[in-house]
């Protein structure tokens, strides 16, 4: 039995020779396309390692379009930005960022983690790349062969603090200069408004846009987030990224004042991008005019 990527793998029954199940060969273990082979199976999506029965065999459609499909399947995968049919350029999925910070903190190659997760290097590399959606039984080899676990490729622990994975084997800390700061900031978000209230010092969050090169947000009269007019605050955002353990902080630190004319409060209204997640009447406009803006960022000494 001999098969190209692209092919199908037929599963009928020995008897009636009613197909029973399908699925694309999505991966070869051997150069002359001989078994195993990855298989990603029509019902459910999930590709799992195959190696066929007497029950099975290989169907080769037949066609120029189909002599070019194989050629592209079995050419190396584009580099990442490499545009798609369309102009397109292909972006790796969360979980493809995923396997690829793992592998990297594993000091492994695409060919040995494919090894031992006994899968195509070509389709191992096609995970990374694309945002794609291998199946359960995949996902369970890709984390035991990179020593990590299923909820973490998957991302399933979104509702732990972030920044629970693991460090960078080379991380570098560096400043940010202002003109990043913003575009970090921009054009909203959530953030953080350090107050001092009568239980003593608090850290908020808060909806926040971005507008005019000032920190502008929305909260009710007479809350904690009200009391700090007149006064000089720090807010503060910040992004972590799980999937690749990098992260960036910016602090912004000046006096926030209430916005009260008419005019400008229905300009900061038409301008804003989203309302307060917290509802309820929000009817007090307050303005941060930066006087300090400070940044940093975590990333790879290999990026």
């Amino acid at each position: 039995m001999q098969a190209h990527l692209g092919d199908r793998l037929i599963v009928e029954s020995p008897v009636t020779g009613a197909m029973r199940r399908d699925g694309e060969i999505v991966g070869l273990h051997h150069e002359d396309g001989t078994p195993p082979y990855d298989v990603q199976w029509a019902d459910t999506g999930e590709t799992t390692l195959v190696f066929p029965g007497p029950d099975a065999r290989i169907q080769h459609p037949e066609g120029p379009e189909t002599e070019r499909a194989r050629a592209t399947a079995s050419a190396p995968p584009p580099p990442l930005g490499t545009p798609e049919p369309g102009g397109r350029a292909a972006q790796p999925g969360d979980i493809g960022r995923r396997l690829a910070a793992a592998r990297g903190r594993r000091g492994l190659g695409l060919a040995e983690t494919a090894r031992r997760a006994r899968m195509s290097p070509d389709y191992l590399a096609y995970l990374e790349s694309h945002a794609a959606d291998p199946g359960m039984a995949t996902l369970v080899r890709l984390a035991d062969a990179l020593g990590t676990t299923l909820i973490e490729l998957q991302g399933a622990d979104q509702d732990r603090p972030p920044g629970q994975g693991r460090a960078l084997l080379h991380p570098r800390l560096e400043d940010l200069p202002p003109q990043e700061c913003w575009t970090r900031l921009s054009t909203h978000g959530v953030g953080r408004i350090a107050v001092t209230t009568a239980d003593g010092p608090a850290v908020l969050p808060v909806n926040y846009d971005v507008i005019d090169g000032t920190i502008v947000y929305r909260t009710a009269p007479g809350s904690a987030l009200a009391a700090v007019v007149g006064e000089t605050v720090a807010f503060e955002a910040d992004h972590i990224d799980d999937a690749m353990s990098q992260g960036w902080s910016v602090l912004v630190v000046g006096p926030a004042r209430a916005v009260t004319n008419p005019d400008a409060m229905a300009r900061l209204g038409e301008y804003a991008h989203s309302d307060p997640w917290a509802g309820g009447e929000r009817g007090l406009w307050v303005e941060l005019r930066p006087e300090r803006i400070t940044g940093r960022r975590i990333t790879s000494v290999e990026g």
